[in-house]
């Protein structure tokens, strides 16, 4: 088990400009850090291609693995063509993953507004989501990486249909990285949400939120849930999920494989960061 930091996490100063991708790289190396997920958000690998060789060799110079790749798609397009764009673009992030030295992948699968989420639609979108899966994750098994669906979006968000999906695709090397935040956007507790899908899991994400029911509106700074609560990113273990059960859950399954803390909360993203990767530490050092 390694824990490190998902570049999502810095994003808002990359963006910025405060911080590079590289020199994100290396805090994260001085912070606790045994891994870097890339998240390209700030930054473009397929408009800015020299960038991954700089990635890779600064990940090996601070001595840490380069864990996963996370980039967003939707195979629910208007026309075939659009289909076959999104699998085509999807395949050149592939290529990407092996030019980091990487071995896994997660992309986003489909994309609706609420009310238009019902399993109802997700089953008469299942077809097209299942075929998409299969075309990437089939390119991606030539080099020996792991492609998978996050819980995220709404759509394919319930741990019920994440795993609909993956049994669906019956692929390998086509599995899920399991954020343990994301199922409360979904209206589902975390803990049980885990259980159910811990062990297909190919990484594992650790946010957290705080929630307030529908009655409650806090304001600036919250969003809604499938069902209308609300939630804030919080720093791992301060948010309202019971992340100790939470984790000792994903202990007790066997998970021996990359945790990447993902922290979209309202602090600075550097403490938000550091905290929540000693606290994820401190806590699976203690369950």
């Amino acid at each position: 088990m390694k824990i490190g930091l998902s570049s999502y996490s810095l994003s808002r100063l990359i963006k910025s400009g405060e911080m590079t991708l590289l020199e994100a790289i290396q805090w994260v190396s001085e912070n606790g850090g045994e891994h870097v997920e890339i998240v390209p958000i700030g930054f473009d690998l397929i408009e800015e291609p020299s960038l991954i060789e700089a990635i890779r060799n600064k990940a090996a110079d601070v001595g840490i693995d380069i864990s996963n790749y996370a980039v967003g798609a939707n195979f629910i397009t208007d026309s075939k063509e659009g289909f076959d764009q999104q699998v085509e673009l999807l395949k050149k992030h592939v290529d990407i993953v092996h030019g980091l030295g990487a071995k896994l992948m997660r992309h986003d699968v489909a994309s609706r507004p609420i009310p238009e989420t019902s399993i109802a639609q997700f089953e008469a979108d299942l077809e097209t989501m299942v075929e998409g899966c299969r075309q990437v994750a089939d390119y991606a098994a030539q080099f020996g990486i792991t492609t998978s669906v996050e819980n995220h979006g709404y759509f394919v968000q319930a741990s019920d249909r994440v795993q609909r999906l993956i049994h669906a695709v019956d692929r390998p090397n086509f599995k899920t990285t399991l954020d343990v935040g994301n199922f409360m956007c979904a209206d589902e507790n975390s803990v049980v949400a885990v259980k159910k899908n811990v062990s297909y899991a190919s990484m594992v994400h650790l946010k957290d939120f705080y929630l307030r029911p529908s009655y409650r509106n806090p304001g600036e700074g919250w969003f809604p849930t499938a069902s209308g609560n609300f939630l804030r990113g919080a720093i791992v273990g301060h948010g309202d999920i019971d992340m100790v059960e939470v984790i000792r859950v994903v202990k007790q399954s066997g998970y021996d494989g990359y945790i990447s803390i993902e922290f979209e909360g309202m602090e600075d993203p550097r403490t938000g960061s550091k905290i929540g990767m000693a606290n994820a530490r401190r806590i699976w050092e203690e369950v």
